[in-house]
């Protein structure tokens, strides 16, 4: 890019004219011209590393570059998150038992965000810069480590906090459920913790983070050791397709990572804490479709302390399947209602003992759940 002046003679010009000369022939570098900034190549020796990190984006338009020189400076957050992520395996096998490689990988990428989004609140982008000969622009993104660390580390400390109050909640506590909740929320504190600590090692000159109370292992241990001695359960169902249909839902309450035997006395003689107890149903039905069969299934089931016979939580769930005969659609029902007990149901309720979301009272969710019978005499219930 090259600037082009035009003159005219000093006296015909206003004072105003004279000051845009003076302006123009200072630099075209003060319009955005072609005056290269330092940092484009050596961003360093405007911004010293030891008080910051900078990343440099470059893209067809401003906001682009600005977007790319932002996320540089997030990838170098993500690779360390990523880099610890080993030494929350047994973390990851209680949150996604039995699950894919991608699930585990989703929960580790929340993990990542949630940490990495506070320490990137400290990210501005300070310079930009266009090279009109190539139609390129740039962008400066920049971290101030001061003021970075001094936010993750307020984040530590109330995490800090909450991962001490949990842990003494549950060697206190003689609530089972109680327990294993506040072991649970420690857990998930502490990962998030850890990963904050990561962040920290990004953010400070020397790479080293804060130590944290508990390690990260130990009380995934200490979760998973109490739930295998302290919480056994035990799955019932009747009505239709019993068997395909309790082994679905006791593997995936396995998956969960709970403990399930398949008869009311589990191992040495012990008997199950929380009985999952239901109801589920297959039932042709009648559409108006001139192609198609269809068959509703439905389910009802209950969670029941066994020592007081007091249900805890129900969860209702139902729909319909359609195919060209009355057996096809039969069978892609009993698929569906497989899968959705194996995944949502299952999830649902290891969601309640955990304490992680609440299971309604009542078995009865509009559209889903099995339909009362009438009794003898066609009264209605």
């Amino acid at each position: 890019m090259s600037c082009t002046r035009t003159f005219a003679p000093l006296g015909a010009m206003s004072v105003s004219g004279l000051c845009f000369v003076v302006l123009l022939s200072s630099g075209c570098a003060w319009f955005g011209g072609n005056a290269k900034p330092g940092w484009i190549d050596d961003a360093d020796a405007e911004y010293p590393p030891a008080q910051y990190l900078v990343g440099i984006g470059q893209a067809g338009d401003r906001n682009s570059a600005a977007d790319q020189a932002y996320a540089a400076v997030a990838r170098i957050f993500k690779a360390e998150v990523t880099a610890q992520a080993k030494d929350w395996e047994s973390y990851l096998v209680i949150e996604s038992r039995g699950s894919t490689n991608a699930e585990r990988r989703l929960t580790l990428d929340t993990v990542t965000k949630v940490s990495t989004d506070k320490a990137l609140e400290n990210v501005r982008v300070m310079e930009t810069w266009y090279d009109a000969n190539k139609g390129v622009h740039y962008a400066l993104a920049v971290m101030s480590r001061p003021q970075a660390d001094a936010s993750v580390m307020e984040r530590v400390a109330v995490l800090d906090r909450a991962v001490e109050s949990d842990v003494a909640e549950s060697r206190q506590t003689s609530d089972k459920l109680a327990k294993i909740r506040s072991l649970r929320r420690a857990v998930r504190n502490l990962v998030l913790r850890e990963a904050y600590n990561a962040d920290l090692r990004v953010i400070r000159p020397s790479g080293r983070g804060t130590a944290a109370p508990y390690q990260v292992n130990d009380l995934s241990n200490e979760l998973e050791q109490f739930l295998a001695r302290n919480l056994l359960l035990t799955v019932q169902v009747s009505g239709d397709q019993v068997e395909p249909i309790e082994r679905a839902l006791t593997e995936g309450l396995l998956r969960e990572g709970l403990n399930v035997v398949t008869d009311t006395v589990g191992g040495e003689g012990r008997t199950p804490e929380l009985l999952v107890r239901g109801t589920a149903r297959l039932v042709p039905i009648q559409v108006h479709d001139p192609n198609f069969k269809y068959v509703r299934w439905c389910s009802d089931f209950d969670v029941v302390e066994v020592a007081t016979s007091r249900v805890i939580g129900a969860i209702a769930r139902g729909g319909k399947e359609g195919h060209l005969t009355e057996r096809e659609a039969t069978a892609k029902a009993l698929r569906v209602m497989r899968h959705e007990l194996s995944a949502d149901v299952a999830k649902a309720i290891a969601a309640h003992i955990f304490g992680e979301a609440a299971l309604p009272k009542l078995a009865a969710i509009p559209g889903g759940g099995c339909p009362r019978e009438a009794p003898p005499g066609g009264a209605q219930p």
